[in-house]
C-alpha cells in the first residue's frame, strides 16, 4: 500500500468526504487528475495544459498527489532528464468523482460565465 499523507479521519460521520477533499484538495490537483485520464504525460506537457500554474506550484502538487499514491512518477536517465506521470489504479479510480465534477461544472459554471 503506497504511502498516505492523510491517515486519520476521526472526526464527525462526514470524514470520508473530507478524506477525498483533502486529497484533492487546492486549485490544481483536481485539475492535473483531470488531465492525467488521458493517459501519461511530462511535467512539460502538463505545464502547458496548466497555463496559470508556476512550475514549483507544480512541481508541489505532484508531489503531494505522488505521496498520496494517486500518481506515479518515472524518472528515466537520459539526457535531458525526462520524467512522466500517470495514475495509479487509486488515482484511476477517481475517474467518476472527477468526471461528475466536469459535468456539474459543465451544467452549473460554464452557463454563468457565458451569460
Amino acid at each position: 500500500m503506497p504511502r498516505v499523507r492523510h491517515q486519520t479521519l476521526d472526526c464527525s460521520p462526514g470524514c470520508p468526504v473530507e478524506g477525498v477533499l483533502n486529497l484533492i484538495d487546492g486549485k490544481w490537483k483536481g485539475v492535473i487528475l483531470y488531465h492525467l485520464l488521458d493517459g501519461t504525460m511530462r511535467f512539460n506537457e502538463l505545464r502547458r495544459r496548466l497555463q496559470n500554474v508556476t512550475q514549483r506550484m507544480l512541481t508541489k502538487q505532484l508531489r503531494e498527489l505522488e505521496a498520496d499514491g494517486l500518481i506515479d512518477r518515472t524518472v528515466f536517465a537520459v539526457v535531458p532528464p525526462r520524467v512522466d506521470y500517470c495514475l495509479t489504479a487509486r488515482g484511476r479510480s477517481l475517474e467518476p468523482v472527477i468526471m461528475a465534477m466536469k459535468r456539474w461544472g459543465d451544467d452549473n459554471i460554464m452557463p454563468q460565465a457565458a451569460a
